[in-house]
């Protein structure tokens, strides 16, 4: 155990159900990511094709290039507060997020934070590896052109092939899961320049190709003064913003799970600033640029980089590219999506479920969610896909940072995070204050949704309330936090 438990021996704390090695505090020996080490995690996450991809959403609602940029900018600069506020504390106690939710939502209640936060990863992962099996399928489609021929099957809607390119993939990912964090880590040290080196590529290329970035750099927002949506344009920033928040609102909760590796606060902290802000912003500027260019190139707008790619003619500029992306691919998607919630799963049963066998269910549920329907539509993408799960986690970063800063002024018991009989016990387990905390912060956005998704008629619910829904990130983290902060004031819990 590191410095600042309790004075229960580790022999101790190893036969409570509540332990296991992977979820044990990190010794500080082992702490030996520093400021780069965090940079570089963050310029790998980000530098990924739904980057890429992710202005495309924002221009297609009407924004300019430059205002889709700077919307994605704005939006990882909020969620870089919640980032570095619950990396604190696995910095500090050496814990993974699981274990950080126990202090909050008591020893049992913390798998409920733990397994919201890992179904949205679940879905994470299914929409990285159908990113990565579609750049198979496309490269086997060049080659051999049959193919990429065939009828969409009954309710999956895709092809054969392109099922089996998807499994093809996930089977990679699965081979990763099993070898272990030191695979995990080769690929994500290989991973940051060599997507970055094609994203500059790709842009080098498209300008040189263009003789310029062509019209999108230069067509007006449509929410500019004469144009189809004057004057709307708040009306549609700020739920565009919220989702910028969603799309990394889950590793804003889950980042203790890297924190807890890092040699200081200083080097997580800083390691993070540098690292995610800015390379969002330059990867989806050149997603905007490159898909400009295409316009002028191919005289048609190509938002989906594996798509600009097979239009090379040679071979191996094509493979070397499409390789690159499934390994660039691979590794952001293990790292940032099967991590968290192979903890998370394994948090259930914490000495029967390992690390492996968690990453196989984040795997298997992966697959059932069909993510290639997720990705499908740009606007359920952002308004259903990353507002909604927003809502849910929005409020339970609320409750956690209340519970760290603000109620136990960033003090845990450490032995007793893995003590059934300790002070995180509450009621039979669970801590009720923060339950309700979580329900009520939840509960102002689900009209919205409930008439998003078309559960309710359009109107149902009145103008007002309906517009939470696209605040929901903000809403539930205040809200939650208020409640919260109030209830343990108010009613503290008994440890039983």
């Amino acid at each position: 155990m590191i410095a600042g438990g309790g004075a229960r021996s580790a022999t101790d704390l190893r036969q409570s159900r509540l332990y296991s090695e992977d979820l044990a505090p990190v010794p500080a020996g082992g702490r030996k990511w520093g400021t780069a080490s965090f940079a570089a995690l963050w310029i790998s996450l980000a530098a990924c094709i739904p980057t890429y991809m992710l202005a495309s959403s924002l221009i297609g609602g009407g924004m300019s290039w430059w205002q889709a940029v700077l919307t994605i900018f704005l939006g990882n600069l909020i969620v870089l507060v919640p980032m570095i506020l619950n990396a604190h504390a696995g910095t500090k106690y050496g814990i993974p997020f699981p274990v950080y939710c126990r202090a909050a939502f008591g020893t049992v209640g913390a798998n409920v934070p733990a397994l919201l936060r890992a179904l949205v990863a679940c879905g994470w992962f299914g929409i990285q590896t159908w990113i990565g099996g579609n750049a198979i399928y496309k490269i086997a489609g060049l080659f051999q052109p049959s193919l990429a021929s065939g009828d969409p099957l009954p309710v999956l809607g895709i092809t054969g092939m392109q099922l089996a390119c998807f499994l093809l993939f996930w089977g990679a990912n699965m081979w990763v899961i099993y070898r272990g964090i030191d695979t995990i880590r080769f690929l994500l040290n290989i991973k940051a320049p060599l997507l970055l080196a094609l994203g500059l590529a790709l842009l080098a290329w498209a300008y040189r190709a263009a003789g310029g970035f062509g019209p999108i750099l230069s067509q007006p927002s449509l929410f500019a003064a004469g144009q189809p949506k004057a004057g709307q344009f708040f009306s549609y920033f700020f739920p565009a913003l919220t989702g910028m928040i969603g799309f990394w609102a889950t590793l804003s909760l889950n980042i203790p799970d890297f924190s807890r590796y890092a040699r200081t606060q200083r080097a997580q902290a800083l390691g993070q600033a540098l690292g995610l802000p800015l390379t969002m912003a330059l990867y989806s500027f050149i997603g905007v640029a490159v898909t400009s260019a295409t316009t002028i190139i191919y005289g048609q707008t190509i938002w989906d980089p594996v798509d600009v790619l097979t239009r090379f003619t040679n071979p191996v500029v094509l493979i070397t590219a499409m390789l690159a992306l499934c390994v660039a691919t691979l590794a952001t998607n293990i790292a940032a999506n099967v991590v968290s919630p192979a903890n998370d799963f394994a948090h259930l049963a914490p000495q029967r479920i390992s690390f492996r066998m968690g990453g196989a269910i984040t795997g298997l549920i992966g697959v059932l969610m069909m993510p290639w329907k997720l990705v499908a539509d740009p606007n359920g993408y952002i308004f259903l896909w990353l507002i909604a799960y927003g809502a849910l986690l929005g409020p339970i970063g609320g409750i956690l940072i209340a519970d760290y800063f603000v109620v136990r002024r960033c003090r845990l018991d450490l032995d007793a995070l893995y003590d059934e009989a300790g002070a995180y016990r509450y009621t039979r387990g669970f801590s009720v204050v923060a339950l309700v905390a979580l329900v009520v912060g939840v509960l102002p956005s689900l009209p919205g949704f409930l008439e998003e998704v078309k559960l309710l008629p359009a109107g149902t619910v009145p103008g007002p309330l309906a517009e939470l829904y696209h605040y929901a990130w903000f809403v539930g983290f205040a809200v939650a936090f208020a409640v919260y902060v109030a209830g343990r004031r108010l009613a503290p819990e008994p440890s039983r």
